[in-house]
């Protein structure tokens, strides 16, 4: 399958838009979930709040937030897709630069040097474009991601070694969210990257809290820290918006990568109640929107 760059361009932009205004089922169950347990008033009042906002959102065909983020666009090429990598890239700045100028959205990138913004949300190396393989034929899929400032700024990377063992990456998870507190806007997804190098460890957690709600760490021991995270974290009070309550997070996820025998890197990633994410998958019949 030829991938047609036209295609990607209009899916790059569309998907901008849409992650913006719709939040996925996942979350929304996340905060039916949290509601019926919350036991403080004031965090229930917060919520209660934070689901109108989402409500109103959809009604009026607006924003969930005002912090349009950092854009992340995540491709996955399937076998037997031929795309010119080169012309991807561009037709994706392309799409997100015009979902900026024509919607219009406020950008919110800008150099880091000069500050200076091209009101475009692109910049130097954004949008962050993550190219991934798989193995389903004659598919592409985009996933489109705008990371909040609130949220992105609760990122922490630790270079654990063995003798820590794994209460050293409970330890530093847990002080993390305490440190983070309502300045990330809860309840949170934490997103924990536990291996690799110390780029992929903190790539990892940012994958770790943009995945779904309800899903799991592929490895056993990596889903038995996520139960284990999960439940210290909603013990800590901090609550919705840092004001008290049970409903700290969502859910801790964990995703993991083997590592050097001297080192063992930890990585926190958290991401904000309004979790927005938007997918699109393009295959011969045309282009499927979803979450």
């Amino acid at each position: 399958m030829n991938i047609d760059l036209e295609t990607v361009e209009e899916t790059a932009k569309a998907l901008y838009i849409r992650a913006l205004k719709v939040l996925p089922d996942d979350i929304k169950q996340g905060f039916t979930r949290l509601d019926s347990s919350e036991t403080d008033a004031t965090g229930k009042s917060i919520l209660a709040t934070m689901i109108d906002n989402i409500e109103v959102a959809e009604e009026t065909d607006n924003l969930l937030c005002q912090d349009t983020g950092i854009p992340i666009y995540n491709v996955t090429i399937g076998c037997g897709v031929e795309v010119d990598g080169w012309g991807l890239k561009q037709a994706i700045r392309r799409g997100c630069a015009r979902a900026t100028r024509e919607y219009p959205l406020r950008s919110s990138v800008v150099h880091p040097v000069t500050r200076e913004n091209e009101h475009t949300s692109c910049g130097i190396r954004v949008p962050v474009i993550n190219l991934d393989f798989s193995n389903v034929a004659d598919e592409l899929e985009i996933e489109m991601i705008p990371k909040g400032s609130g949220s992105e700024n609760g990122s922490f990377l630790k270079m654990c070694i063995p003798a820590d063992g794994i209460a050293g990456v409970k330890t530093f998870v847990i002080d993390r969210v305490m440190e983070a507190g309502g300045k990330v806007c809860p309840p949170t997804i934490v997103g924990v990257g536990v291996g690799g190098t110390s780029d992929l460890c903190a790539h990892l957690a940012k994958v770790a809290a943009t995945r779904e709600l309800g899903s799991a760490c592929a490895d056993p021991e990596g889903a038995k820290l996520e139960a284990e995270l999960s439940a210290a974290v909603n013990s800590l009070g901090i609550g919705p918006q840092g004001l008290g309550g049970d409903s700290t997070a969502f859910a801790v996820h964990v995703e993991i990568a083997a590592t050097h025998i001297t080192m063992n890197p930890v990585a926190v990633n958290i991401q904000c109640h309004s979790a927005r994410r938007a997918r699109a998958t393009i295959t011969p019949v045309g282009v499927e929107f979803g979450f």
